[in-house]
């Protein structure tokens, strides 16, 4: 619960009068600039009055004192409030697990630097967008494996993310081993809304869970799985070592959108298909709009009239100015 107090008037448009005050001044100094004549004299020794030095310093009292009477007035009539205010945020984060695929294939450069290197910077970007979620990261090629479990500590995630490379995990595309690694990690979270954003450039072709079956684990287990396919039309460009040093093959991009619209559908999420950086970029924010982490605010507000000090005050700069007039400053100049 935060709580906060302010000051806000009910009558701000008010508050511009305060610009008679500067006019009010500008007034008094050319009236009295023409009112009074000036005398120029070689010594002034004979014009002191002794005991009476300070009253002729008390002249532009009434000015002063007349500034601060409209000035009170001006904010007593704007009716500045006292507003007192109770704030309950609950907020409760969404529980995302990415398996990403780092099969060879995804080191094709038809994305930039090529598909594995730009899932992983577009995907951190993601991560930081998120602070309030737990996320987690599942990595996959002939077979899965966690490489983060769920955790709200978004620097080791990013940091783990980072260090993943081709050739850490045998080859292959084993998408259904990778959907249900990243299930196996949800199966027991409380959020109300579980995600995995699989991200694949192939078909699958290894691993003992087919992807339909991971799928329908998925449903069983309330996740939502949403299916990004990456890769460009037709082919792409594939670095090979060869003796002479590093050639490009043109592949055939080989995504099995079927099977991975299929995983969506089934799982209540989306298939999307990613053919360079940009339309990969908006697809995690498009996933981001839709799950949004939900935030229940209630709000209280008291507010207390404060003009009445603002009334006193001027009453007071009223009454002075008048009393000065009357007495100390009455004749005193004369």
């Amino acid at each position: 619960m935060s709580l906060f107090k302010s000051i806000e008037f009910a009558n701000p448009a008010l508050l511009w009068l305060l610009l008679l005050i500067p006019v009010m001044v500008a007034w008094y100094i050319w009236r009295e600039q023409h009112l009074y004549g000036h005398l120029s004299v070689s010594a002034v020794k004979g014009f002191s009055l002794p005991g009476k030095k300070f009253i002729p310093r008390l002249r532009h009292s009434g000015i002063v004192l007349r500034s601060l009477t409209v000035a009170a007035l001006i904010l007593a009539l704007a009716r500045p409030q006292s507003s007192l205010s109770w704030q309950n945020t609950t907020t409760e984060g969404i529980d995302i697990v990415i398996a990403s695929d780092i099969s060879g294939s995804m080191l094709a450069e038809d994305f930039q630097p090529n598909r594995l290197e730009a899932g992983k910077n577009i995907a951190i970007d993601f991560i930081k967008e998120r602070p309030n979620d737990r996320i987690g990261l599942v990595i996959f090629s002939g077979e899965s494996f966690t490489q983060c479990p769920l955790t709200i500590d978004h620097d080791v995630l990013i940091n783990l993310y980072k260090d993943i490379h081709y050739g850490m995990i045998d080859d292959g595309t084993a998408i259904g081993m990778g959907l249900a690694t990243a299930v196996n990690r949800l199966k027991d979270s409380e959020a109300k809304s579980k995600v995995v954003i699989l991200l694949t450039d192939g078909s699958n072709n290894m691993g003992s869970i087919p992807p339909i079956t991971a799928a329908e684990i998925a449903k069983q287990f309330n996740v939502r799985v949403y299916t990004v396919g990456i890769g460009t039309k037709g082919f792409a460009p594939y670095p090979v070592q060869t003796p002479m040093g590093i050639q490009y093959q043109r592949m055939p991009v080989d995504v099995d959108e079927g099977t991975l619209t299929q995983i969506a559908n089934t799982t209540g999420g989306k298939y999307f298909r990613a053919t360079d950086n940009n339309k990969l970029k908006n697809i995690y924010e498009q996933i981001d709009k839709l799950e949004k982490a939900k935030i229940d605010v209630t709000q209280y507000h008291k507010k207390t009239e404060l003009f009445l000090p603002f009334a006193l005050a001027a009453l007071f700069f009223l009454v002075l100015e008048f009393g000065l007039k009357n007495t100390l400053l009455k004749g005193a100049l004369t």
